[in-house]
């Protein structure tokens, strides 16, 4: 779960819906796992869209973690996404490091490797560090 979320809108977020964990939490490392089952494109394989949210996910947590000590906000900006190689089964695990933290951006890598340990996916996501909306 992320942190600070009311609670009337946990089982709205994506992220349970695919069955992401996240399990490690640091602003320096923040790793999750996601299931293949569940998440699958029609030929069977993970979705990449399903990349995306993974990486989303662990970079804007992990941007958020960030932002929180300037009171603010992260919002994603941009997200890329280079798929490598298909994952078929199993879980997928991805693990987002900073490229850049400032005070009005945010960068990070999202590594996502198959159970093998192989990279399927790398991705970059920049945040937006905003001011708290009123009421936050």
């Amino acid at each position: 779960m992320t942190p600070d979320l009311p609670i009337e809108f946990a089982d709205e977020q994506l992220h349970v819906r695919m069955g992401i964990e996240i399990t490690q939490w640091d602003v320096q490392e923040m790793i999750g796992t996601m299931p293949v089952k569940g998440n699958r494109q029609p030929f069977g394989l993970l979705h990449g869209g399903a990349n995306a949210v993974l990486a989303e996910q662990l970079g804007s947590v992990a941007s958020a973690m960030h932002a929180s000590q300037f009171n603010c906000i992260a919002v994603g900006l941009e997200l890329s996404c280079t798929h490598h190689r298909a994952a078929r089964e199993g879980t997928v695990t991805g693990v987002a490091r900073p490229i850049h933290l400032g005070r009005s951006t945010t960068t990070y890598e999202i590594v996502v490797t198959d159970e093998e340990g192989k990279r399927t996916c790398t991705a970059r996501l920049t945040c937006l560090i905003r001011p708290k909306p009123p009421g936050a």
